[in-house]
């Protein structure tokens, strides 16, 4: 099933989307969480826009999760090892936007870049999580964008106010929930441009092994987003560029560039 949120003429609601060239979204009564009820009311998915499929209390994101990524990034050969637990951080509610939403580089952020990445949707409150029961507390997976502006990362040196921007959280088009994410084909383009391609089966610690570890420090609530971290190819957007990330069994998630201008 693909699970969306969606703006309609008569407000907005979470969907069921179901066919493809002629795709209809079925509004589901209240929440998308355990077996979804429907109120019989139903759009072509082209009369609607879709939202960030989710509202998540929180965004939990796990750096340096690709070996290459790892490599791509380090100052020096001290910086190039790999994590032995997962790296975690987070990201405000309020960074997340929607398919087709700008992505706003700060006026005074220079370069900002792209991170593509498979993020899994929590389905019900959970803590202390084995990694051999992951799946039974997740929803279903989407896409996200882990915009970053990395002057401020590296200066800051945490990366709280790099990646805590108002759109730096893309999200969508919408959840998959009848998929395995061991060995999904991931690819970034940049104005048309592949700029990342990877596999998720490159990753460092697999769902599981993440959300055991993250589950171990907070509590987990069904909505909350955890993004997997991103493959190698990382680089820069600009303003009037349009970026989109595509993930085996989900879909692409495409969002336009603006920067935000000087006061």
């Amino acid at each position: 099933m693909r699970l969306g949120r969606i703006a309609s003429p008569d407000g907005v609601a979470f969907v069921a989307i179901e066919g493809d060239r002629t795709a209809v979204a079925r509004e589901i009564a209240e929440h998308p969480f355990g077996t979804p009820t429907f109120t019989g009311r139903q759009w072509p998915l082209a009369d609607v826009r879709l939202l960030a499929p989710i509202l998540a209390t929180k965004v939990v994101c796990v750096g340096k999760n690709y070996a290459a990524h790892v490599a791509e990034m380090a100052a020096d050969a001290r910086t190039k090892t790999v994590p032995d637990d997962p790296v975690i951080f987070m990201k405000p509610n309020t960074a997340i936007v929607g398919p087709n939403a700008q992505i706003v580089l700060p006026a005074d952020a220079n370069p900002v870049h792209y991170e593509g990445e498979l993020a899994a949707v929590i389905g019900r409150p959970c803590k202390d999580v084995s990694a051999a029961r992951a799946a039974e507390n997740i929803l279903g997976y989407t896409i996200a964008n882990d915009v970053t502006a990395r002057d401020q990362q590296r200066k800051d040196g945490q990366w709280t106010r790099a990646k805590g921007y108002d759109t730096f959280c893309p999200v969508g088009p919408w959840i998959a929930t009848d998929l395995d994410p061991a060995d999904l084909e991931i690819r970034t383009k940049v104005n048309g441009e592949l700029r990342q391609h990877s596999r998720t089966s490159m990753m460092v610690h697999d769902i599981g092994a993440i959300v055991e570890w993250i589950s171990s420090v907070m509590t987990l609530l069904p909505g909350d987003l955890i993004l997997t971290g991103t493959p190698e190819g990382v680089g820069p957007i600009e303003d009037g560029d349009v970026v989109s990330v595509t993930i085996e069994g989900i879909g692409t998630l495409t969002n336009p560039v603006v920067r935000k201008a000087k006061s």
